[in-house]
């Protein structure tokens, strides 16, 4: 039975960067599964690699045919963004150990349909101050900055990622990215101690 390791983190702690770099490795050998989302697509994305990107009639024809997994709605500064997962054959945990990317919230909601057992989580952490000026940087390398959007995923994560929120998740155990080439070989070794 294969397993599926969940990364979640705060906005701009590195989630992203860490969940490429682990996709990436052969040694690990790890399996994708891509999330879905009504948002726009930021420049440098492409459809089916970060995200799938649909509007919200695909997002309402998944759910009447009962292939929702979890779905999870931010009203932004630019409307209303959905990100969500799909029961759509991305995923066989009898062949292979998967990667996974989204918010303590869908953490749990993929646990609950997978099983406690088949998904690990993993916690990315980084210093607030860091965080900020890394979201800020980013956004300045849009064409169009959202500031204002960045300021409120920012202030999100704190309710989304509060201290009774990661505790109700069951989660244990996190990785500081103070140093990413340090964090990344720790989660890496970390995935490692299940296939022992």
């Amino acid at each position: 039975m294969g397993r599926i390791f969940y990364i979640m983190g705060k906005s701009s702690s590195g989630k992203d960067t860490i969940y490429k770099e682990l996709s990436r490795s052969t040694r690990l050998g790890l399996k994708t599964n891509i999330p879905y989302t009504t948002r726009p697509i930021r420049e440098g994305e492409k459809n089916g690699v970060e995200y799938f990107f649909v509007d919200e009639r695909e997002l309402e024809r998944i759910r009447e045919a009962g292939n929702l997994i979890e779905e999870r709605e931010y009203h932004t500064c630019h409307g209303i963004w959905k990100y969500f997962t799909v029961n759509d054959d991305q995923i066989d945990l009898g062949r292979n150990d998967y990667l996974m990317i989204g918010t303590p919230e869908s953490f749990l909601a993929v646990q609950r349909f997978y099983g406690e057992e088949v998904v690990i989580p993993i916690l990315i952490r980084l210093d607030d101050g860091l965080r900020l000026q890394r979201a800020l940087d980013r956004e300045r390398q849009q064409k169009q900055p959202r500031y204002e959007e960045m300021c409120r995923r920012f202030l999100a994560d704190s309710r989304d990622f509060a201290p009774e929120i990661i505790e109700k998740a069951g989660i244990k155990r996190s990785f500081n990215n103070d140093d990413l080439s340090r964090c990344i070989d720790e989660i890496k070794d970390f995935i490692r101690s299940f296939r022992e």
